[in-house]
């Protein structure tokens, strides 16, 4: 499998780009902005987008679903509950003083247990409500793309509507954490991890929680 990371748009959101090396076909995860960057790593690799997938609904996460969209023609991938929250998200980018286009509406939702096949690779939708009502993580055997539910030493804010704390500690412990210590955890912002680490050492899970990132 191919496996690119691109920081993009204006809160430097990281941008997940997953190809299979046989087809050639791909999906990105979370462009959140500087859609030509992401359609430069595509075309460098010769990856063809059929898949764009949110792992939430905020607007940073998903700024580039237009632009994207509307250059590859790949469909669009999102929980149901956080689907509205795309096609007004320039709102969302206005109360933050940033200019942030809605998205188009979504091709397919996607719900707990679904799998997105792309030539040879597979990923397992686990639904990790918490940071927004429609929060998703992507697994494979080795890996997770966790969208803001999680990050290295700490957790994502759930004091945004539809955030629930209790819902986010109880969908990391029972989804993310049970998939094996030497995955690895991709988050949607800040460095990689895996799950051990975060097991033995992130504050909320070891009773020393503190702050958000």
């Amino acid at each position: 499998m191919i496996l690119k990371h691109l920081l993009v748009g204006p809160l430097q959101v990281n941008c997940y780009i997953l190809g299979c090396e046989r087809t050639r076909q791909a999906a990105v995860i979370d462009p959140g902005g500087d859609v030509d960057r992401i359609l430069m790593a595509l075309a460098k690799d010769e990856l063809r987008l059929v898949y764009i997938i949110n792992t939430h609904g905020h607007f940073d996460h998903t700024g580039g679903n237009k632009g994207l969209k509307d250059a590859t023609g790949a469909q669009l991938l999102i929980h149901r509950a956080d689907a509205p929250m795309i096609m007004q998200q320039g709102s969302g980018g206005t109360a933050w003083g940033m200019a942030i286009e809605n998205s188009p509406s979504p091709d397919r939702y996607v719900e707990e247990g679904d799998v997105i096949t792309f030539g040879d690779v597979s990923l397992k939708v686990l639904h990790t409500p918490g940071h927004s009502g429609g929060g998703i993580a992507l697994a494979t055997d080795r890996m997770v793309f966790v969208g803001d539910a999680l990050f290295a030493g700490s957790i994502g804010r759930t004091d945004f509507p539809g955030g629930d704390y209790e819902g986010l500690i109880e969908g990391v412990r029972t989804k993310i954490f049970t998939l094996g210590d030497d995955v690895v955890v991709y988050p949607g912002h800040g460095p990689q991890t895996t799950v051990g680490e975060e097991k033995q050492h992130n504050p909320f899970f070891t009773g020393r929680g503190v702050s958000w990132m």
